[in-house]
């Protein structure tokens, strides 16, 4: 097992607890963000593009026939083979909104362009009738295959209080879902419930695997208890012409953990890795589980040289990113002055099975949960990672992309730097003025050739703003108002106005008066 630490380019404060990663042909995609997608990326997918342990998000796209997929945090997610051999699409079960509301829909996600520069998306959503799960978070889905015909197995997790229940202090709380188990049938979008009774208490964030036509259930948390129990159950699902039969069987050697990651490193051996035994206790302890017909070893392995900054931390996160790779998170160091949100770390926990491709990650692709918004080993610090014995990845040739073919979105739009004190960041911005929705207000400058500017970068008030925005006048921004004032012309001033000359001429007449005349009026007038 080796472990090597991950620099991230761009787009890092989007990697927190509750997000997903997934595999198609090897190459990674990052699903799941805290708040409302980004204006460059309106699902919240990113590819997650790593180069010589350092990590680029580069937002995904989508057909034009796909329906909005939300960028859900802790949901449950699995992988089903189509009809052909080469397709493969995730299934995507319930999660948290941007607005930390439940999610009880299912998605299918699949590829339908696939070049040397980008991946091309469809998401479609699936509907359910009969006994529909009720929306839920930190559980897991799981396709079986028995007969000739799939089924998908959805188990465990947390949802909130019945709205008869809820009350303004106990808004958020949530509980555990009944221990029932649905079997969903995804052609024809029937779902039904199964109790079985070894299963007593509702489960979540456990470790799930599926072969064949069996499912491992192990670990996980009882919100009810406030126990981890060291349970192991074995979910056998015999799909005949008739009704599905499905029955449990405990099985010994379980152990106590929850929200660990699972990878799988051959078709049948998984790596478990992270995860907490106890209220305030990390599991630094890895396990290996071996499957062989219809029995199961779970035995501990080799664990890899942790770092420091890994030991002392109270939390971790991640996911698995297949090939026998995990992908992990600790929390920043609160203590320097200038630091990041999390630190991100690589761990392959098998090195025989990876081509060297596969290891610098040439081909690879990125919601969020602040810190502070909750306490180390609450539910939203939960995960439940599931992998399949049949979807190990082999060593599948990829195209790569040159990233110099990419539009650079920081000097374009209004994700620019538009003054040296320019705050506006395309990551943290957020609405300033109330006329603001999905973008910073701009007002033109008329310096020079002109340029745009962003109003809060100019301390404009948001009368002031909507003022020039509906005059004609010419605004300067902070930088170049002086030159304006400078370059300004004076007003023009009305000329004096002198007084006319009196002419000796009598007005009106053309008559020139002779010097007698002349000698003559002056002594009439004298």
């Amino acid at each position: 097992m080796s472990l090597q630490m991950i620099t991230i380019s761009n787009n890092i404060a989007l990697i927190q607890p509750g997000f997903s990663l997934m595999n198609f042909d090897g190459q990674i995609f990052f699903f799941g963000q805290k708040g409302w997608p980004k204006r460059s990326c309106p699902t919240g997918v990113f590819h997650f593009d790593i180069k010589h342990n350092h990590l680029k998000l580069k937002p995904a796209i989508f057909s034009k026939d796909s329906c909005y997929l939300p960028p859900l945090r802790y949901p449950a997610i699995c992988t089903f083979k189509g009809s052909l051999e080469s397709e493969r699409q995730y299934i995507i079960h319930g999660g948290k909104t941007p607005n930390n509301e439940l999610s009880d829909k299912i998605y299918f996600m699949s590829v339908v362009c696939k070049n040397n520069k980008k991946v091309t998306f469809r998401c479609t959503e699936k509907d359910l009738v009969g006994d529909v799960p009720e929306a839920r978070y930190g559980h897991s889905i799981d396709m079986v295959y028995s007969r000739g015909k799939s089924m998908g197995v959805l188990f465990g997790g947390r949802s909130y209080m019945p709205s008869t229940q809820r009350t303004t202090e106990k808004w958020n709380s949530v509980t555990d879902c009944l221990p029932h188990i649905y079997l969903v049938d995804f052609e024809f979008g029937c779902a039904t419930s199964y109790i079985l009774p070894e299963l007593q208490d509702g489960l979540s964030f456990h470790v799930s695997i599926a072969k064949n036509d069996t499912i491992y259930i192990l670990g996980g948390h009882s919100l009810a208890n406030n126990i981890r129990p060291a349970n192991l159950y074995r979910i056998k699902v015999d799909l005949p012409l008739g009704s599905p039969a499905v029955n449990c069987t405990v099985l010994p050697g379980g152990i106590s953990v929850s929200s660990a990651i699972l990878t799988q490193i051959n078709s049948d051996e998984f790596v478990i890795v992270g995860g907490y035994q106890f209220e305030n206790q990390k599991r630094m302890v890895c396990n290996i589980i071996s499957l062989e017909d219809s029995k199961i070893e779970i035995r501990e392995m080799e664990t890899p040289d942790w770092t420091s900054d890994i030991k002392h931390s109270k939390i971790w996160f991640g996911s698995n990113m297949g090939n026998g790779t995990v992908f992990l998170g600790i929390p920043g160091d609160n203590k320097q002055a200038v630091s990041d949100a999390f630190y991100f770390y690589m761990l392959r926990c098998s090195e025989d099975d990876v081509n060297e491709d596969q290891k610098t990650f040439t081909n690879s692709q990125t919601s969020t949960e602040d810190p502070g918004d909750s306490t180390p080993f609450e539910d939203s610090e939960e995960f439940c990672f599931s992998a399949e014995a049949n979807s190990f990845d082999g060593d599948d040739e990829f195209d790569t992309y040159n990233e110099d073919d990419e539009e650079d979105e920081s000097v374009t739009g209004y994700w620019i730097t538009c003054c040296p004190t320019c705050n506006v960041d395309i990551n943290t911005w957020v609405p300033f003025y109330s006329t603001e929705l999905n973008k910073p207000a701009m007002i033109y400058c008329s310096h020079g050739d002109g340029h745009w500017v962003h109003a809060q970068c100019m301390d404009l008030a948001e009368r002031t703003l909507i003022h020039l925005s509906e005059g004609s006048s010419k605004y300067y921004c902070n930088e170049h108002v002086e030159i304006a004032r400078a370059l300004q012309t004076p007003k023009r001033a009305l000329p004096l106005q002198k007084p006319p000359m009196k002419s000796l001429r009598k007005k009106g007449s053309g008559k020139v008066l002779t010097p007698a005349k002349k000698s003559f009026l002056r002594r009439l007038f004298d």
